[in-house]
């Protein structure tokens, strides 16, 4: 189940990108989920766990990926911290909700992030109502930001 809190979040994370150069573990990067974001957001290729080969940058460490990238694989695994969504582009909404299907994830937005999907179901936290369409999401979100 997907959580969101809109606005301010005092417990959320707001510096992922630096929280996760400061936390991440060589184990993530084992991961087939974690190798399927990297290769999607970043268009790179997990050689290791302390080198990925960018096609812009060359072989890099996990530090360079993109904060969209960080953040998602701190959700995945630190799914019960609250992190800043914000921090992540709209491509990286699916995999919110791809993470959000096997547990429950909540995360906090200071903006209205394109889900792109007819249906799906998150509860929203800050006036305790559930929304099942993409409509019912923006309705919600609208009146809280």
């Amino acid at each position: 189940m997907l959580n969101i809190i809109f606005g301010e979040c005092p417990e959320a994370i707001y510096n992922t990108s630096v929280y996760f150069d400061n936390r991440y573990q060589d184990e993530w990067f084992d991961d087939d989920f974690a190798k399927k974001i990297i290769r999607s957001i970043d268009k790179s290729l997990v050689l290791g766990p302390h080198a990925i080969e960018s096609p812009v940058l060359g072989v890099i460490p996990p530090e360079r990926l993109a904060g969209g990238t960080k953040t998602l694989l701190l959700m995945r695994n630190e799914p019960d911290t609250i992190f800043n969504a914000s921090t992540c582009g709209d491509n990286c909404a699916r995999f919110i909700l791809e993470l959000a299907k096997d547990k429950t994830l909540t995360i906090n937005l200071n903006h209205i992030m394109k889900f792109n999907r007819k249906k799906f179901n998150a509860h929203i936290v800050n006036t305790n109502i559930d929304v099942f369409t993409n409509w019912d999401y923006i309705q919600a979100a609208v009146n809280l930001l």
